[in-house]
């Protein structure tokens, strides 16, 4: 064999083999299957999963980046005709409502999660038994004036208090549009800032917590679209309907939607328990006392339904619903209560429309 051609030869064999040794690279395009096109795949994407929060609000049940440590505020609200639609209530986590003397309610509002509402009130005075309420959330409590027994226990056992009257006063406003005692106001960074002048802490971590379903579980009771709460006057006549489209009970005052003053909204709570408490006239005022301590019957709405029970009340602890012994969970959101005597008979004060 001649040079020329035995070099033709290696020649030859050298791109043989260059070829083979790409056939057998990682980076050939992958085998056409019968009657595709080629193309490769496109990936499948995976289903997105939502981490559970580490965290929930101790009043609402609501999901937090980080733990709630906001100690709360507890205000008393006036509940006069002459005081409404108040500003605020709608951003308070729980709102009680209970009579106060000559038939009139006054309403208790506990602000946790917004801490800088900005407006809220107006603000009225405070009695015993409202301070055993605030007290039980931790709360500082704010007010303007009180009866002669609550200022004997506030100031006989040092509570921690912002009032008008006495030590906070500029940390209130009066708004001219409307008469006096129906116009007093403060602010939750108002509030706080009052507070911390005082020396109350703004934290705490165990303010006791309730126990929360979470949001698709299959509701309990019987139904209930709206109820009815009488207290002793007909201007105080209450009552709740159910909006199945936002899932809460949306509140009225006679026959006018409760709203609030500034943002014009219709207060609302997915949850609705209304309480019976024995009541007692104290003098010719009427000032009362209030036992929140005993326990007795109660029913809670919630999702559109009724479920009878009881509440009670242990030792520095707030008041919670019980069925059968065992707490029944609320669905996360805001909460009111309504605190109704006893006598003439608990269900004479409710009236429940299926």
């Amino acid at each position: 064999m001649t040079i020329r051609a035995l070099t033709k030869l290696l020649l030859t064999l050298s791109a043989a083999s260059i070829l083979l040794a790409g056939c057998q690279s990682g980076d050939t395009a992958a085998p056409t299957a019968p009657g595709g096109t080629g193309e490769t795949p496109a990936p499948v994407e995976q289903p997105v999963t939502t981490q559970p929060a580490a965290y929930f609000s101790p009043l609402t049940g609501e999901p937090l980046e980080a733990p709630m440590q906001n100690r709360p505020l507890a205000v008393m609200i006036n509940n006069a005709p002459a005081a409404r639609p108040q500003s605020g209530l709608q951003s308070a986590d729980i709102v009680y409502e209970v009579l106060a003397e000559g038939g009139i309610t006054r309403l208790v509002a506990i602000y946790q999660s917004a801490v800088n509402t900005a407006k809220i009130g107006p603000v009225r005075s405070i009695r015993p038994y409202l301070i055993d309420l605030g007290e039980s959330y931790h709360g500082v409590l704010v007010h303007a004036g009180g009866s002669t027994d609550a200022y004997a226990i506030i100031q006989s056992l040092n509570k921690e208090d912002l009032d008008e009257i006495s030590n906070a006063g500029a940390y209130f406003w009066r708004d001219k549009s409307r008469k006096a005692p129906h116009n007093l106001y403060s602010s939750g960074d108002k509030l706080r800032a009052a507070a911390e002048k005082r020396g109350y802490s703004l934290l705490d971590s165990e303010v006791p917590a309730y126990t929360f379903r979470k949001e698709d579980d299959v509701p309990q009771g019987e139904p209930a679209s709206k109820v009815e709460i009488k207290f002793l006057l007909d201007s105080y006549h209450v009552s709740y309907i159910y909006n199945a489209k936002t899932r809460e009970y949306e509140r009225f005052v006679g026959k006018k939607a409760h709203k609030d003053k500034d943002s014009g909204t219709q207060l609302s709570a997915e949850n609705i328990v209304i309480l019976g408490a024995d009541h007692q006239i104290l003098d010719k005022v009427g000032r009362l006392s209030v036992d929140l301590s005993s326990g007795g019957k109660a029913v809670m709405l919630q999702r559109g339904r009724v479920i009878e029970g009881q509440w009670i009340r242990a030792k520095n602890d707030v008041i919670r619903f019980v069925k059968d012994g065992a707490e029944v969970p609320f669905y996360p959101g805001k909460t009111y209560f309504s605190i109704v005597p006893n006598s003439p008979g608990f269900d004479s004060h409710i009236t429940i429309t299926k």
